[in-house]
C-alpha cells in the first residue's frame, strides 16, 4: 500500500525498478542486448503518466466513494504502471508507420536504435536495423505491460475484471491503429459526407478510449466498481477521450514544434485523416479540393505549404468547427459526472485531468 496523495513517483520509481530487473535478468545476453535494453529504457523516460492518472483516480472514484480516504493498493499502482509500459510500446510501433523521426524532441526509437547499429559499426543497412529492431522493441513492451499487469493482479480481489478492460483496450486500439493507416487510402472509395464519421471512428477506437476510458475503468475495476459507477466513468471517460485526440490533431498541424517535440505539420506529412481534414475538404469543391487530397501525404511538404494548408483549415472553418466539437464533446464528459455516485474528491481530480487534456499545448 502506498499513500495516496502523490502515487505518481510510485509508480516511475515501479517502472525504474522493473527495468533494472529486467536489465539484470538479461545481464549475460551481450552488449547488443544491452542496446536493446537501453532503447527500452528510453521509452519510459518523460511523459505527463496521462493514464496512469486516469486508472488511479478512476480507483479512488469507487474506492473513495464512500468518504473514507484509502490507500491506493499495489495492484494499482502496478496496473497504472503497465499502462505507461503499453503506452510506449504505442508509440515506438506508431512512429514507425507514420515514418517519424522525433519523439518528445529526441530520436525516435527506431531512429535510435538505427544510430546505435552505425555507433556499433555493425555491418548492413542501418535503417532496415532501426525498423525491425524497434518493431522487436515495441512487442518486448507489450510483454513488458502483461508482466506488470500480473504482477498486480496476483493477489488483488477483482483481477478478473481487470483483466477483461485491459484486454478489451489492447484489442480495441490495434484494430484503431490498423484503421488509423487505411484510411490515409480508404478515404477515396468513401464517400465525402462519412469522412467526419470515420475520422471519429478512428480517433475513438485509436485513442479516445485506450488514452482515458480505459484506464478509468481499469482502476474502477480494481476498486469493485457496480455497473452503474463503470457506466459513469464510461460516460466521462469515451467524450474526454474524443476531446483530447482532436487537441492532439490540430497540435499536429497548428503546435509548435518546440513544445510538441514534432516537427510542424507533421500529420499533413503522415497523410492523417483527421476531423480537422474531413472538416477542410467539407469547405472545398472540385479543384480546390483534389489539391487538398494531393498535398496531404506528401513526406516532402515544405514549410510553405505546410502554411498554404493551414490557412485553408483557418479560412473553411475546419479549426473552429473541431474547437467547437472539443467544447461539446468536454461539456458531455462533464454531464456524466453530475449525480454519478463517486467520491466527490476524485470527481473534482477528474475535472482537474480534463481541464488539462483539452487544454494542452504538448
Amino acid at each position: 500500500m502506498h499513500a495516496s496523495a502523490d502515487p505518481i513517483e510510485a509508480i516511475s520509481q515501479r517502472l525504474a525498478s522493473f527495468v533494472a530487473a529486467q536489465r539484470l535478468a538479461w545481464a549475460a545476453a551481450g552488449p547488443e542486448a544491452q542496446v536493446f535494453l537501453d532503447a527500452a529504457t528510453h521509452t519510459l523516460s518523460g511523459g505527463k503518466r496521462l493514464r496512469a492518472r486516469f486508472c488511479v483516480t478512476g480507483w479512488r472514484a469507487v474506492a473513495n466513494a464512500g468518504g473514507d480516504a484509502k490507500e491506493i493498493p499495489d495492484a494499482v499502482l502496478d496496473a497504472a504502471a503497465a499502462l505507461e509500459v503499453f503506452h510506449a510500446a504505442a508509440l515506438v510501433h506508431d512512429d514507425i508507420i507514420d515514418n517519424s523521426d522525433t519523439r518528445r524532441g529526441q530520436p525516435a526509437a527506431h531512429r535510435a536504435l538505427e544510430a546505435a547499429h552505425a555507433e556499433s559499426g555493425w555491418a548492413g543497412d542501418g535503417s532496415a536495423f532501426g525498423r525491425s529492431a524497434a518493431i522487436l522493441l515495441g512487442d518486448l513492451l507489450v510483454a513488458w505491460s502483461d508482466d506488470l499487469l500480473e504482477q498486480g493482479l496476483a493477489h488483488a480481489s477483482h483481477a478478473a475484471s481487470a483483466r477483461e478492460v485491459y484486454a478489451l483496450m489492447r484489442r480495441e486500439v490495434t484494430v484503431g491503429q490498423f484503421l488509423d493507416i487505411a484510411e490515409e487510402a480508404a478515404f477515396t472509395t468513401a464517400p465525402d459526407e462519412e469522412h467526419a464519421e470515420r475520422a471519429l471512428r478512428v480517433a475513438s477506437l485509436k485513442s479516445a478510449r485506450y488514452s482515458i476510458q480505459h484506464p478509468l475503468l481499469l482502476g474502477a475495476a480494481l476498486a469493485g466498481a457496480d455497473a452503474a459507477q463503470s457506466a459513469a466513468l464510461a460516460a466521462f471517460g469515451h467524450p474526454l477521450g474524443l476531446a483530447f485526440q482532436l487537441r492532439d490533431d490540430v497540435l499536429g498541424v497548428f503546435g509548435d514544434s518546440a513544445v510538441t517535440g514534432k516537427p510542424s505539420g507533421d500529420d499533413l506529412r503522415e497523410g492523417k485523416r483527421t476531423l480537422l481534414v474531413a472538416y477542410t475538404r467539407e469547405g472545398l469543391t472540385g479543384d480546390a479540393r483534389a489539391a487538398l487530397d494531393k498535398l496531404i501525404g506528401d513526406s516532402a511538404l515544405t514549410a510553405e505549404q505546410i502554411a498554404q494548408i493551414q490557412e485553408t483549415i483557418v479560412a473553411t472553418d475546419a479549426l473552429q468547427r473541431v474547437e467547437s466539437a472539443i467544447s461539446a464533446y468536454a461539456a458531455e464528459a462533464e454531464r456524466a459526472l453530475h449525480d454519478a455516485r463517486l467520491s466527490p474528491s476524485a470527481v473534482d481530480e477528474l475535472r482537474e485531468l480534463a481541464e488539462a487534456s483539452i487544454s494542452r499545448t504538448a
